[in-house]
């Protein structure tokens, strides 16, 4: 089951901008005042409010400018420039409650990473750095990705015939619950690597799967057919350039 960035809670995830519905039963969320949606499939959004957003499913490989990660497929893309946003950042709402890899805070939309000092601000879930979008805790440092947490604690990947449950954290953090699954010495079966961040345990075989890597069902990235790329190319860095000023509005 994929979370759907609603109102996590033990009985159902819901969403009324969306209108995305899991298996479980309703607890509505409101959603921000921004982004609204105006007409049809167009949104204005805070990150861009000068033009209009319009919803779009195209092919190619993108960088979101808001979390300035990777995307494939679904997206809101200003027609009177390059700007584009993933859905999921997009449609965000301002705070999670109760979210499966965190419940005992809430989580707190942010529109730009965490302060950190010299260490770069990470993201709990996949172990990636956090550039840009991400929900942060109210109480303590746990902080993940708007695509992370659109992952739960149970999945079904469609390379894998078995259900997918996350590893039990190996962590003495009291404050996390899956802060470390041990992702850095188990092989993945969809990269063949190792590497830090959760991992996923088939229920059935000993198939695993880093979080990072599941992440690509959730980007459209695996839909599209698109392997996600191992370094920063000139798109990423296009994307940064452009649109990194301190207003984020990418006036020309």
């Amino acid at each position: 089951m994929e979370y759907q960035l609603t109102a996590p809670s033990d009985h159902q995830y819901y969403s009324t901008a969306t209108n995305y519905v899991t298996k479980k039963s309703p607890q509505p969320m409101e959603f921000p005042t921004s982004p609204q949606l105006i007409f049809g499939e167009e949104i204005i959004h805070f990150s861009h409010p000068q033009h209009p957003l319009s919803m779009m499913d195209i092919k190619d490989l993108f960088i979101c400018v808001g979390c300035k990660e990777y995307g494939s497929g679904k997206r809101f893309v200003c027609q009177q420039c390059d700007y584009q946003l993933h859905d999921f950042c997009a449609l965000a709402p301002p705070a999670l409650k109760a979210h499966p890899f965190h419940s005992q805070h809430s989580m707190l939309f942010h529109s730009k990473p965490a302060k950190s000092g010299m260490a770069k601000s990470k993201c709990d879930v996949c172990g990636k750095p956090t550039k840009g979008f991400a929900f942060l805790c109210t109480a303590c440092a746990f902080q993940m990705h708007p695509c992370c947490a659109m992952l739960n604690t149970e999945i079904e990947y469609p390379n894998h015939p078995h259900t997918l449950k996350i590893m039990p954290s190996t962590s003495t953090n009291p404050s996390s619950n899956y802060t470390d699954s041990g992702g850095g010495s188990i092989v993945c079966g969809e990269c063949k690597k190792k590497r830090s961040g959760k991992v996923y345990r088939c229920t059935v075989c000993d198939y695993h799967l880093h979080a990072v890597c599941a992440k690509s069902k959730v980007n459209g990235l695996q839909a599209n057919g698109i392997k996600p790329p191992e370094k920063p190319s000139v798109l990423a860095a296009a994307a940064k350039v452009k649109w990194g000023r301190k207003d984020g509005s990418g006036k020309k």
